[in-house]
């Protein structure tokens, strides 16, 4: 442990430190640097408060539902065992979502507390650097006065999971059996990490849920993003442009910047984001040759990543959630003829076939959901199923409102499932017109095999498998089940549509 003693709080059966940090606070001269170790502490810490929230935009695209304090100082993690934990008990660490601009280790109350009651297991979650601190690559901007480090929000993922290595024993946790997981933006985490080679040894196992695996860039697309970024900050603060401006005062400029301003700034392209270049998120990762030395696909394609047992799997409708100002997907008619543009002519016919009405609001959420987070994954799932135990699934289960409201299992909501959210005010207003019950039911499944295969690598014998021969996918639903290849025809018209995936 960094430093003397911490001190948390007993509620329920449960043991909680929270606030803890992982990484030296990144502010002043460590700002779009790497995270630096932590400065050791002498004596009792108190661990009984979460910590500040990254920096994020309350009421930009998506609105943030908290009061909660937020500091660049926000690298601090959290910890939940059993009130009377045994030894070297299975480690849980989940990464939150949010497109990489919103979320945090508090957004979802008593999140992991159910994992740790019925499982045995010790549940980690944290916050990291989002938005433009966190995810917009400004190396270009270096000079050999100072350096802008990229990848900075993965590189702070990868230090939180080495203060699990470090120091997790202490609390009664494996670090030889950690389990790696994410949902949506941190579904890409746990893709792209599964491919950084300074990862390694650092997890055991890996769940990846509704990740969008190819949204991870190249640097010359992402030098363009931090380019225009820095244009729209020097717009708001003093009205002057930068764009023959020299590497130094751009980084004055991003070095000196009130953090509300960074903020305002990132909120803003994300708004022109998907329309200046649709099909991606400005902020993301980039592959810089060094800390992701390549296209994450590339590396599961040729046996690269770390060859870890892994659950990977989508929801039914993924895009049905991306709507109105939540709309960041290649949802229009221009964008999806740019994403058409892309492809080979002979190809589009098969694709519109499998989304009757392209690009009418509904086959349009699908066509779109399913280029961010279906197709990628399935392509992550087969060419990882060559080098390690792969299990696929598709999240089918969805309440009656929700189904009313055309949203039906859209992205996020297995969360509510997983993470025993029905109880809750929103849970209990979206189970209020049927399907309550059945819905926390196939959590409970849910969480039991989540839970099995992070203590044992393995999910039950009813859920075999998937390989690029078989694709034997577990539907949960009402009733779960298992389907070979489910969507054949929608996979095999997507293998010709985007052949570079």
């Amino acid at each position: 442990m960094t430093g003397g003693v911490l001190e948390g709080t007993v509620r329920r059966g449960l043991r909680m430190w929270r606030g803890i940090p992982y990484a030296a606070a990144p502010v002043g001269e460590l700002r779009f640097r790497a995270p630096a170790a932590v400065t050791p502490w002498a004596g009792v810490r108190d661990a009984s408060e979460f910590g500040p929230i990254a920096p994020q935009d309350r009421n930009g695209q998506f609105r943030v539902r908290t009061n909660a304090p937020m500091s660049e100082d926000c690298l601090t993690l959290n910890v939940i065992a059993p009130a009377e934990p045994g030894e070297r008990m299975p480690v849980m660490v989940f990464v939150h979502g949010g497109a990489y601009s919103v979320g945090s280790a508090r957004e979802i109350h008593k999140q992991g507390e159910g994992l740790v009651r019925s499982g045995g297991v010790i549940f980690v979650n944290f916050n990291y650097r989002l938005g433009a601190l966190g995810y917009l690559d400004f190396s270009s901007f270096s000079t050999r006065s100072h350096r802008f480090d990229n990848n900075l929000g993965l590189r702070d993922q990868v230090a939180a999971l080495e203060w699990v290595r470090d120091n997790i024993a202490a609390f009664g946790g494996d670090p030889a059996n950690v389990t790696l997981f994410g949902e949506s933006a941190g579904g890409n985490a746990v893709t792209t990490i599964m491919t950084v080679p300074r990862a390694g040894g650092l997890f055991a196992r890996a769940i990846a849920q509704s990740a969008p695996p190819n949204a991870i860039y190249p640097s010359e697309i992402t030098a363009g993003w931090a380019r225009e970024y820095v244009e729209l900050l020097s717009a708001a603060i003093d009205n002057t442009s930068t764009e023959s401006t020299s590497p130094e005062d751009a980084g004055q400029l991003l070095m000196t910047a009130p953090v509300d301003q960074l903020v305002a700034a990132t909120t803003k392209m994300q708004l022109r984001a998907p329309d200046e270049t649709p099909g991606t998120i400005a902020l993301a990762p980039v592959i810089d040759g060094e800390f992701v030395p390549e296209r994450p696909l590339d590396a599961f394609k040729a046996g690269r990543a770390h060859r870890v047992p892994l659950i990977i799997g989508t929801n039914d409708r993924e895009g049905s959630l991306f709507r109105g100002r939540l709309d960041i997907l290649a949802t229009t008619p221009p964008r999806i003829r740019a994403i058409f543009a892309k492809t080979r002519k002979r190809s589009r016919k098969a694709v519109k076939a499998q989304y009757p009405g392209l690009p009418a609001p509904r086959p349009a959420a699908d066509f779109a959901g399913d280029y961010s987070f279906w197709y990628p994954s399935v392509k992550v799932a087969e060419r990882h199923a060559r080098f390690a135990p792969v299990y696929f699934y598709r999240f089918d289960i969805a309440p009656r409102l929700l189904r009313w409201a055309g949203l039906d299992a859209t992205h996020g909501l297995e969360l509510f499932a997983l993470f025993d959210r029905m109880d809750g005010l929103f849970g209990r207003g979206i189970g209020a017109a049927g399907g309550r019950a059945a819905f926390k039911r196939a959590g409970v499944r849910m969480q039991r095999h989540w839970l099995s295969f992070a203590r044992t690598g393995e999910v039950g014998s009813d859920w075999p498998r998937y390989t690029a021969k078989k694709r034997r996918t577990l539907i949960i639903d009402r009733t779960d089940r298992v389907e070979e290849d489910p969507r054949r025809a929608r996979r095999v018209a997507w293998q010709e549509f985007v052949p570079h995936i």
